[in-house]
C-alpha cells in the first residue's frame, strides 16, 4: 500500500521543526517540507537521513507557492502563522487541491470560513482545527482530568503558562487576538472574565501583578482570561464555575503587554511591537531554563463526598507540546479515527491516548493528584 504523503507547512520553524520529530516518532516518513528558507528545510530533512523527505518552498501567503504545495499531499499540517492573518488560507489550500487539513492554531475564524464555503464533509474530507498546546491541550486535559476518579464534576481553575522565547508566530498572533481570534469576529477571550453559574460572568476574577504559585517558580503575574475554548469546555463538562489564569513569570513580557492595548490603539506599529515582544522574552529568559506549565484542579464528588482531581504538566516548551497535539491529530486523520467536517483537536483527539504520548516521548512531566493520583501511571513522565 502506498503511504500516504505528509505535507508540513511551516517545517523549518519552532512548532513544524518539533511536528517532524513526531511524525517520524509516529513512524510516519518521507514527508513534505514546506517553508520559505531552503536551507532551514534542509536542515530539517538532515536530521532524519534515513526519512527522504521532500523540500519545497512554500510560502502561505503566496497561492502559486501554497498551490504547489498542496497538490500532492494527502494531508497537510499547518504550522504556519500569523494565525488570524491566514484563518482558513491553508485549510482552504488543501481541500482544493483534494487533501485532510490538520492545523496547529486556526481556531473559530478559520471554522466560520470554512463551514461558509460548505461544509468539506460533502467531499469525505477532514480538517482538525486548534491542534496545539493552547488552544488544544488546553482543552484535552481537562476532559482526561475529569475522567480520572472522579464520579462528577462542578468547578475548575486552570493556570497555563511560562518562561521561552517568542516566535513571530505567537507575537504577531497575540496582538492579532485582541480584536480577533474568537466567534463571530470577537476578540480571542475576554480579560477578568470567568464562568459563574455555568455562564460567562465579565470582570469576575481579580489580577494579581506579584504573587506566588505553587506551580511555578518563584514569582508570577496571574492574569484572569476566558476564551471561547474554556467556556466551551465548561459548558461540555457541565461546570458551575471556571476560573482560568494566564500566567507570567517574565516582568518585562507582562509590562509590555500591559501597553499593548493602548499602543495598538495610538497606531502603533504592530511590526514594531512584535520586535520588541521578541526582545521582551529574551531578556526574561537571560539566565534562566525555558519552561511551560499547565496546572489543573477540578472539583466534585467521589462516592457521594466533595473531592479535587488535580494534573500539573511541565515541558521544556510550548513549542513542542503543541508539535506533538498536531502530529496526533494528523496520526489519528489517517487513521480514520476522526469524522469528516470541520472539528477542533478538543473534541475529536482521545485524551488518554495524547497523555500517553506524552509521557512516553518524555515530551512533559505530568503529575496527576487527589483522585486522580496514579492513574495509568502518569506520574512516570519525564522532563
Amino acid at each position: 500500500m502506498t503511504k500516504p504523503v505528509i505535507g508540513v507547512l511551516g517545517a523549518s520553524g519552532a512548532v513544524g521543526r518539533a511536528a517532524v520529530r513526531e511524525l517520524r516518532a509516529l513512524g510516519h516518513t518521507g514527508l513534505r517540507l514546506g517553508g520559505r528558507t531552503a536551507s532551514a528545510l534542509c536542515a530539517v530533512a538532515e536530521e532524519d537521513p534515513t526519512g527522504h523527505h521532500e523540500t519545497v518552498w512554500a510560502d502561505a501567503t503566496a497561492p502559486d507557492g501554497l498551490r504547489a504545495f498542496t497538490e500532492r499531499c494527502d494531508i497537510v499540517l499547518n504550522c504556519a502563522g500569523p494565525t488570524y492573518r491566514l484563518r482558513a488560507t491553508v485549510a482552504s489550500a488543501a481541500l482544493a487541491a483534494g487533501a485532510d487539513c490538520v492545523d496547529v492554531a486556526g481556531d473559530d475564524p478559520a471554522a466560520e470560513d470554512l463551514l461558509a464555503a460548505g461544509d468539506p464533509a460533502r467531499d469525505g474530507r477532514t480538517v482538525v482545527l486548534s491542534a496545539g498546546a493552547l488552544p488544544g491541550l488546553s482543552g484535552l486535559l481537562p476532559r482526561w482530568l475529569a475522567g480520572q476518579g472522579l464520579d462528577s464534576v462542578s468547578a475548575l481553575t486552570a493556570h497555563c503558562g511560562g518562561l521561552e522565547t517568542c516566535s513571530p508566530t505567537v507575537a504577531h498572533d497575540l496582538m492579532l487576538s485582541l480584536t480577533s481570534g474568537g466567534a463571530d469576529g470577537a476578540a480571542y477571550g475576554e480579560a477578568l472574565a470567568a464562568v459563574r453559574g455555568g455562564r460567562r460572568v465579565p470582570r469576575a476574577l481579580r489580577t494579581a501583578e506579584d504573587t506566588e504559585h505553587h506551580a511555578f517558580p518563584g514569582r508570577v503575574a496571574l492574569q484572569p482570561y476566558l476564551s471561547g475554548e474554556s467556556e466551551r469546555l465548561a459548558t461540555d463538562l457541565g461546570l458551575d464555575r471556571l476560573d482560568w489564569y494566564n500566567v507570567h513569570p517574565g516582568p518585562a513580557v507582562r509590562a509590555l503587554l500591559n501597553l499593548l492595548p493602548g499602543r495598538l490603539a495610538a497606531g502603533d506599529d504592530p511590526a514594531e511591537l512584535a520586535d520588541r515582544l521578541f526582545l521582551a522574552a529574551d531578556l526574561d529568559l537571560a539566565g534562566r531554563e525555558p519552561y511551560y506549565v499547565m496546572d489543573f484542579e477540578l472539583s466534585g464528588t467521589a462516592s457521594g463526598r466533595p473531592a479535587t482531581a488535580g494534573l500539573t504538566l511541565r515541558a521544556a516548551s510550548s513549542y513542542r507540546l503543541t508539535a506533538a497535539v498536531g502530529a496526533l491529530a494528523v496520526d489519528a486523520v489517517l487513521r480514520e479515527r476522526v469524522p469528516t467536517g470541520v472539528h477542533f483537536a478538543r473534541d475529536v483527539l482521545d485524551p488518554g491516548t495524547v497523555v500517553r504520548h506524552l509521557r512516553d516521548r518524555g515530551a512533559a512531566d505530568l503529575r496527576p493528584t487527589g483522585a486522580a493520583a496514579g492513574a495509568d501511571h502518569v506520574e512516570e513522565g519525564v522532563l
